[in-house]
């Protein structure tokens, strides 16, 4: 199945941004497809039998979003950020669920060249990763959002500017520097 032309996506975020609920009602069947692949993504590294499937993924991840107040979606690619960070947010909030685990002590580096592969299996992992990515995002938010869109979000270098607009150049020096931080404050809290 082809995608949809991402002006046509474009066009009905925006509509349902001024209040259209018929457009997203349009709307999801056209990015349906999309938000799958991103959970598979998620995914891709869970044990069989686990508890959280892939569409159950999707759905909370639907949920979420259709909760979503006074959000001016600029394109397609915000919307797919939007969804990678819920998708992240459910899956940290089910691993500290399932393992309360204090910052991530005895939990192994998670390496930011591993997208897709984070599984709740290796939960304190996320955990701890989730922990260092509000500490950056706390000394500076946008290098925070950027491992976000990328890392989580799958989005390529151009759509990560084009969302956080910035140029091209900006978004690889942003993702150097925070993959090194992170790095490091993972390293720091394994070894704690």
């Amino acid at each position: 199945m082809r995608e949809p032309p991402s002006h046509d996506v474009t066009h009905l975020l925006q509509a349902w941004s001024e209040g259209d609920q018929g457009a997203l009602d349009q709307l999801m069947p056209l990015v349906y497809n999309e938000l799958h692949r991103l959970a598979e993504r998620y995914m891709a590294g869970e044990r069989p039998g686990h508890t959280l499937q892939t569409t159950a993924l999707v759905n909370e991840a639907y949920l979420r979003l259709v909760d979503v107040k006074q959000v001016s979606w600029q394109n397609r690619a915000h919307f797919f950020a939007v969804s990678a960070q819920f998708m992240r947010r459910i899956l940290v909030e089910f691993a500290r669920s399932r393992h309360a685990l204090k910052r991530g002590a005895e939990a192994p580096p998670v390496s930011l060249d591993e997208a897709g592969e984070v599984s709740l299996e290796r939960a304190a992992d996320l955990v701890a990763l989730d922990d260092a990515l509000k500490a950056l995002a706390a000394m500076d938010p946008r290098r925070s959002r950027v491992v976000e869109l990328r890392y989580f979000g799958g989005l390529s270098v151009e759509e990560t500017a084009e969302v956080l607009k910035v140029s091209a150049n900006t978004v690889m020096h942003d993702w150097k520097l925070a993959k090194a931080w992170l790095l490091r404050e993972l390293q720091g809290s394994a070894a704690l």
